[in-house]
């Protein structure tokens, strides 16, 4: 640690913060966030298979330090590694001047090669990266060894002597010299065998519709669907027309690896039972688009045993494990794959950044995509369209990937003294601040508010006008790797603050006496919704200068931006439901596996009710998700607040008397039964609606309509046994079925996620036990509703199949009507050469 303190002020001390510098300033900021906000990757504690989250089971070492000291220890390590003193700088800097000349004359005839060879380039951030690389390995002093030794033999872990080791290992392998790792690299980059995307220029595809590449997998896949409806219904594979295969897609929750394992476990039940070969779609979020990019490669040949099989193989070590993580980027022929990103993204790009994502998504990559034994690592999963080969055929649902850029509209910048705008517009204006989805699929990124997107392959190039550019040396940029996009789906720690407070605010309002702290916070809401203190990944803009090319709706902001920066789409919504909705996708049944931490408080499925307002699609059942407070209970509260007395006493009396002739209407209410069961025949539509204001089950299914709605209908109830005849009405919309991760009493008790501390999203290390609960617990929940499900596809079929039949039923008829006006009814053709 002390090592690392000389070397983030040897970094600081020149004037130039290197990436990794400011990696460890937001890795500071984020130390200092909410416990229960704060990533197990920056509050390590050992055990023999790694890092476990706070709060696991963990064997007791053998010299015990209170966690107290040992956290005042190293938060003030870490914090004078930032912000050295004045007394103290003058130390390191002779330090540092005496460590640099005593080291080895290898490493001064290495750095005099590099600059030989011209390969620093002062104003890149890769030039950036490498210098602070040279800080730690300069850090060798007496003096600082005396301290690390003391410090490691007090409070840190054996292998924290390595870590100067291991920094000058991936520096020699990272400079840019003949021979090193970065060289074969850049080399096998401009190496159109080995990239073949390089030889090709990419263009802004500009449409509302789908690309080419879907249609046609659209196409293929209806007929593999076909067949698997017929084996999952029971019925005759030639009684199917494919017209009638209902379009059916599954999403997947947010929440780090529990949504991967848990979503691993769902998937797997659905695909034992005959649905995943049914689907159209898959999309997720997250920890779900970790589980779609592990299914789509290598790892598991799409097989979810084998994909379990593998996460209990990876997920016992935390990602941020140092021995382990260094050994994957430093050890062949894993460190080629993982660092190819850096570098291609570094050095293709002099102007790109590489920040806490970046790093966060090699640590994924690292644990995720390297399989037991590390031999079978395979190049094809490192590249997203790669993933063609597993789709191409219409052999497999089509995956899309999600992310979200946070649009803050700004209306007063810098020289613009005169604006058209109002006063109350601009005020407006900047409290409007919205997400914009980005979706990533083997084909196409995509971007359904600017109506625009690029080829996957062309991911990470920069564009102008609509045009690809090329690199300074002339040649176009490799796809993006994997790890990058890792990164960027689970980059939850890139909250606003605003979300960072929601974590905790309920804990702020159960302190007795800190109402006013939490009224005065909460009263910023809007300000605090707009600061990320964690900066989100960037990737270059592919709309740049496209003015006045795309719709108007697109913030001027974007057009003039180099980068664009995205984030895990769980800020805007944790269920992936948008993409789904896309028109000419035309998805019938969206099935929900929802294992978002809190899913009755966050209500992701309301959420997606203004969205489908907003766009103006029809179809989308209002009124889904958990029950809110009926209309009834809102009325009487709205009441009390108007008629509210000056005393606590008095209010009580009102209340006691609104209870009283709420209960004296119902005596009087012939559809009420003196037990207080109503009878579902006489109910209205409201009551029935008011019925199911609890607890949901582990399947609800809901079904929307295209007829127009006027704003005052109470939203329907879920479907029932009783009401399932609406999925078959003409004009029912999208069904959707939602299946929260919840508690089965099936399962072992031990296993909650409400409680289970190890279920944490920022938990990173599951043992191979936890992994089979969770996957228990996942199959279980889907086997309460796996018959509820097929009666809905059921349903939804013989709609679609009736309404095939009598639309050619109509046309049929209007055939018959023809010939009767034409007076050719009942004739052969008279005049013609079969005469």
């Amino acid at each position: 640690m002390a090592r690392l303190g000389q070397l983030t002020f040897a970094i600081s001390s020149t004037g130039r913060r290197s990436p990794l510098a400011r990696s460890l300033t937001q890795s500071s900021a984020l130390s200092r966030a909410p416990a229960r906000t704060k990533p197990s990757l920056l509050s390590f504690q050992q055990t023999r298979h790694g890092f476990f989250a706070s709060g696991d089971n963990k064997p007791k070492p053998k010299t015990r330090v209170p966690r107290s000291l040992s956290a005042v220890l190293l938060g003030s390590l870490l914090v004078f590694s930032l912000n050295p003193t004045a007394d103290v700088v003058q130390t390191f800097d002779s330090t540092d001047k005496t460590a640099k000349t005593d080291r080895s004359s290898d490493t001064d005839l290495f750095a005099q090669e590099l600059e030989s060879h011209g390969k620093i380039d002062d104003n890149s951030t890769w030039s950036k990266l490498v210098d602070g690389f040279e800080g730690f390995s300069a850090m060798t002093s007496a003096e600082a060894g005396k301290l690390s030794n003391k410090l490691v033999d007090l409070v840190l872990p054996e292998w924290s002597k390595l870590i100067p080791g291991y920094i000058r290992k991936l520096q020699r392998e990272l400079n840019m010299a003949p021979g090193s790792l970065a060289a074969e690299i850049w080399e096998e980059a401009r190496d159109p065998a080995i990239n073949p995307e390089i030889q090709y220029s990419a263009k802004v595809r500009v449409s509302e519709d789908l690309c080419d590449e879907e249609k046609t997998f659209l196409a293929r896949r209806k007929k593999i669907t076909a067949v698997a409806l017929a084996h999952y219904l029971g019925i005759k594979e030639e009684d199917v027309n494919p017209e009638d295969v209902p379009t059916i897609a599954i999403c997947g929750s947010g929440g780090g690896l529990r949504a991967l394992v848990a979503g691993t476990g769902s998937y797997m039940a659905a695909a034992e039972d005959g649905l995943f070969d049914c689907i159209t779609y898959t999309s997720g979020v997250s920890g779900s688009c970790w589980l779609q990019s592990l299914y789509f490669s290598s790892l598991s040949g799409n097989d979810f045993q084998r994909l379990v099989n593998h996460l209990k193989a990876r997920l016992g070590i935390h990602i941020a494990y140092p021995p382990t993580a260094f050994s994957a980027l430093l050890s062949a022929p894993t460190n080629k794959l993982l660092l190819t990103a850096v570098v291609e993204k570094l050095k293709g790009d002099p102007e790109a950044d590489f920040g806490l994502v970046d790093a966060y998504g090699l640590l994924l990559a690292a644990r995720l995509f390297i399989p037991k034994g590390e031999l079978g690592i395979n190049a094809q999963d490192f590249k997203l369209s790669h993933q063609q080969e597993y789709i191409r055929y219409g052999q497999n649902p089509m995956p899309i990937y999600t992310a979200v850029r946070h649009e803050i509209p700004e209306l007063d910048e810098a020289g613009n003294e005169q604006s058209h705008a109002s006063e109350a517009a601009k005020a407006e204006a900047k409290k409007e601040a919205w997400f914009q989805w980005f979706e990533m699929t083997p084909f196409e990124l995509f971007c359904e508010e600017f109506a625009a997107g690029i080829p996957t392959w062309a991911m990470g190039r920069s564009f102008q006008d609509g045009v690809n550019l090329p690199t300074t040396e002339g040649f176009y940029l490799p796809e993006i790797r994997l790890p990058v996009l890792l990164g960027i789906w689970g980059s939850a720690f890139c909250a606003t603050l605003s979300h960072y407070y929601r974590e905790i605010r309920p804990l702020i309002q159960s302190l007795g006496g800190f109402q006013a702290v939490d009224n005065l916070i909460w009263g910023h809401n809007e300000n605090l919704s707009k600061v990320h203190p964690i900066d989100p990944a960037t990737i270059p803009n592919f709309i740049h200068g496209m003015n006045g090319k795309l719709p108007p709706t697109v913030p001027r902001l974007a057009y003039d931006s180099d980068y664009i920066q995205l984030m895990d789409s769980g800020m805007s919504n944790n269920l992936p439901i948008y993409p789904l909705l896309r028109p000419g996708r035309n998805v019938d049944i969206i099935v929900a596996f929802d294992a978002s931490a809190d899913i009755k408080t966050d209500n992701w499925l309301s959420v997606v009710e203004g969205y489908a307002r907003q766009r103006g699609i029809k179809g989308w059942p209002i009124g889904a998700g958990w029950p809110k407070a009926s209309a009834s209970a809102s009325t009487t509260a709205r009441e009390l607040k108007e008629a509210e007395e000056a005393t606590e006493a008095e209010a009580d009396n009102k209340l006691a008397q609104a209870k009283a002739d709420q209960a004296t209407r119902h005596a009087n209410d012939p559809k009420v039964k003196p037990e207080g069961d109503s009878d579902q025949s006489l109910m209205s539509q409201q009551e029935k609606y008011d019925q199911t204001a609890h607890e949901l089950g582990y399947c609800t299914v809901w079904v929307g309509t295209t007829q127009e709605r006027r704003t005052d209908d109470p939203p329907p109830p879920p479907v029932d046994d009783t009401s399932s005849w609406k999925l078959m009405e003409p004009d029912a919309g999208i069904a959707v079925v939602y299946m929260p991760f919840l508690a089965n009493e099936k399962v072992s008790s031990s296993v909650d996620p409400a409680s289970s501390d190890y279920m944490s999203t920022w938990n990173f290390v599951y043992t191979p036990e936890q992994v089979d609960q969770v996957v228990a617990l996942a199959r279980a929940n889907y086997d309460e509703g796996k018959e509820k499900i097929r009666a809905t596809v059921r349903a939804v079929y013989e709609r679609k199949k009736n309404s095939r039949l009598e639309r050619e039923k109509r046309m049929a008829e209007e055939r018959q009507r023809r010939k009767v006006r034409l007076g050719i009814d009942g004739k052969l053709g008279e005049g013609d050469h079969f005469s």
